[in-house]
């Protein structure tokens, strides 16, 4: 898949959200990339075979106060080679996609792990 059909299914993930969940976004980017570098993947102690399909970097909402601002935007990557190794064919790189995207604005409204669990269990 190209870069550009790649980015045009994480582009379908991000307009497919609930417009309560769109409307709170600010000074936040979404970016596709390769892969994760040697560095972000030894900083969260993942190792081979392990992978990443996607990281928040950023101050969650629940920790921003007044003096938050005049700061960069905080970052969602998703990483599109190890998305596209473990998936099938283009549906399911889709759903995974956009898995990936829900579960990292997750942490930028300030959900854990646990908490995002809880919540796709309640609603699967």
């Amino acid at each position: 898949m190209t870069r550009k059909e790649f980015e045009a299914l994480v582009e379908r993930a991000l307009r497919r959200l609930p417009k309560r969940f769109k409307a709170r976004l600010a000074n936040v980017a979404v970016l596709v990339e390769d892969w994760a570098d040697d560095a972000t993947l030894a900083d969260l102690d993942i190792e081979p075979p392990d992978t990443l399909y996607g990281l928040y970097r950023g101050v969650d909402l629940t920790r921003r106060d007044s003096s938050y601002g005049n700061v960069l935007p905080d970052t969602i990557t998703i990483y599109q080679g190890p998305i596209e190794e473990d998936c099938a064919d283009e549906e399911e790189m889709a759903e995974l996609v956009r898995d990936t995207v829900v579960h990292e604005l997750g942490h930028y409204f300030g959900l854990d792990d646990e908490a995002m669990e809880r919540i796709e269990e309640e609603e699967g």
